[in-house]
């Protein structure tokens, strides 16, 4: 029998070289999940060519399962609108509420307009008076130029005075519930690391904890009233208005407590193991607390921190319609006392719009939480 002869240039040919395409498109597919958008990594990998009649099954049952349940509700939602209503009032269609909202983005369109139209005529009337102040100024008469340089400087700094938009009330909710969870932050991480490092603290402040806890946001505003009343008073044409600060300052004062809680669990809960090497190396206070506490409590720390951020953006609703802060709860509250049933078509727009914010504040939240924790969370 006569022996095969291979070529060596051949046969390394042959053999394919590894593709490290695929293997980044796999990469992209753990980084969505970890980022909480897991629902798009079955297409990630179907691109990357990895498994794809399992990645097709995963697509159509994260489709198809929401989708009915989406469907039932907007079935059932169609019922009650032909069947829930008062003498003046119903609950608007599906098909309604998205008229609502088309209605809501052309408003929002006009008065886009409007301001640029109001900013621009603005212009030209303070560049009239520029070419008045140039003209004294060149006649040597220096007192008319500074009067008409003044004059054209205010009318630049006229701003457009329009009814606020959709747009512009979810940005104020939005500002307001940052001041107040960076607030509750900065105030709940440290008491609660004391907490949890310190047991007599942590009996000391056990009764204020328990008591004001489950205090309702509708209770805490009129203290929050009379501190801001007394101790702000903005200078001029400030851009935080009282009614903000009144409503960040309820959000802070009844989302503080997930997150001191939490942290306080977390930084008493740290393996004694940890710190006992942390007693080997000799390392002072400080590198204790940043090198061991704060990377093993971290997990709970943004459990706290996103159990926060749900109860601040919930209040912040109630927050904003007693304070009269122009949010998104102002605008329900405002749009409630039209009485009719396009208003309430737009406060479902405005439910839609809470509820999805507050999913995305959550998602990145989790993502945030993946990023900087070693746990695998995914609630």
């Amino acid at each position: 029998m006569n022996a095969t002869t291979v070529n060596p240039s051949t046969a390394v040919a042959a053999v394919p070289a590894p593709k490290r395409e695929p293997l980044r498109m796999l990469a992209i597919a753990a980084l969505l999940e970890k980022l909480g958008l897991g629902y798009f990594s079955p297409f990630v990998r179907m691109i990357a060519r990895y498994d794809v009649k399992s990645q097709w099954q995963q697509v159509v049952t994260n489709t198809v399962l929401p989708g009915v349940v989406i469907i039932l509700f907007m079935g059932f939602w169609t019922l009650c609108s032909h069947s829930v209503h008062t003498d003046s009032q119903r609950i608007p269609t599906p098909t309604e509420t998205w008229k609502a909202w088309q209605g809501m983005r052309e408003f929002a369109r006009n008065e886009a307009v409007k301001k640029q139209e109001f900013l621009a005529s603005m212009s030209t009337i303070a560049a009239k008076w520029d070419a008045k102040a140039a003209e004294a100024k060149a006649a040597g008469n220096a007192d008319a130029a500074t009067k008409f340089s003044d004059k054209a400087a205010s009318y630049r700094s006229k701003y457009y005075a329009g009814p606020p938009t959709f747009g512009t009330q979810i940005m104020t909710s939005l500002l307001t519930v940052a001041i107040g969870i960076g607030a509750a932050t900065l105030i709940a991480v440290p008491l609660g690391f004391l907490c949890g490092l310190s047991p007599r603290f942590n009996l000391a402040m056990n009764p204020i904890i328990q008591i004001f806890k489950p205090v309702s946001p509708l209770a805490w505003l009129p203290i929050v009233f009379v501190f801001v009343t007394a101790l702000y008073h903005p200078a001029g044409d400030d851009s935080i208005s009282r009614a903000l600060l009144i409503s960040a300052g309820t959000v802070t004062l009844c989302s503080l407590w997930p997150t001191l809680i939490n942290t306080a669990v977390g930084v008493a809960g740290v393996d004694r193991d940890y710190l006992n090497v942390a007693k080997v190396l000799k390392l002072n206070a400080f590198q204790r607390i940043w090198k061991i506490i704060l990377p093993a409590a971290l997990p709970l720390i943004f459990t706290g921190m996103r159990l926060s951020i749900g109860v601040g953006w919930m209040v912040l609703i109630a927050a904003d319609m007693l304070a009269q802060n122009p949010g998104l709860g102002k605008f329900v509250w405002d749009t409630f006392q039209n009485g009719s049933t396009e208003s309430m078509a737009q406060i479902i727009v405005a439910v839609f719009a809470i509820g999805f914010i507050g999913f995305v504040l959550d998602r990145i939240m989790l993502a945030l939480q993946r990023l900087v924790t070693f746990g695998g969370q995914t609630l």
